[in-house]
């Protein structure tokens, strides 16, 4: 934790305007005020880096993303290995079909109100899914999860937990 916690004071630090993004400029000052050694015209290149869904800004989940080291062996195994338990008919992606297997969604406020239905409540469980990975790629979300988009979710979770155990019991 003291890792996630020393970025989080980082990320405050570079934040001059409490937006809880980072601008162009703010970025900029963060580069000289701690001698990163990137010269000035370079500095809109590794920020459109930083800035994962191209928004101008960079938020602390796309920073983390980009100072966290990628999952190790052993969680990306854990990560494939409860894909393979979702994806009940060994298609190759988990759609609707998969999770509803697998997710109640019962007793979802919504759905206990009347105002969802349990399929809609699934699709959007799905899309949480394929977001990230299709703000990266430009594809649009299509209800089937692949592999990739499953382990883009959890590396995402992934560079928010340093526990290996605590990380574990977030897959199980």
């Amino acid at each position: 934790a003291k890792g996630l916690i020393g970025l989080q004071r980082l990320f405050k630090i570079m934040d001059d305007d409490g937006s809880q993004t980072l601008s162009l400029p703010e970025f900029s000052k963060a580069c000289r005020d701690f001698r990163i050694g990137i010269s000035d015209e370079n500095v809109p290149i590794l920020f459109s880096r930083f800035d994962v869904n191209n928004d101008g800004t960079i938020s602390y989940d796309e920073f983390l993303m980009a100072v966290k080291d990628p999952m190790d062996q052993r969680r990306v195994a854990l990560v494939q290995r409860a894909f393979r338990a979702i994806d009940t008919d060994r298609s190759g992606y988990l759609d609707i079909e998969d999770i509803r297997g697998t997710y109640n969604a019962k007793k979802h406020p919504d759905v206990l109100q009347g105002k969802r239905t349990e399929d809609s409540v699934l699709c959007e469980f799905l899309e949480t899914f394929e977001a990230h990975h299709n703000l990266k790629t430009g594809e649009r979300a299509d209800g089937r999860v692949t592999m990739d988009e499953f382990l883009e979710y959890y590396s995402n979770i992934s560079s928010s937990i340093d526990n290996d155990e605590y990380f574990e019991l977030v897959i199980n």
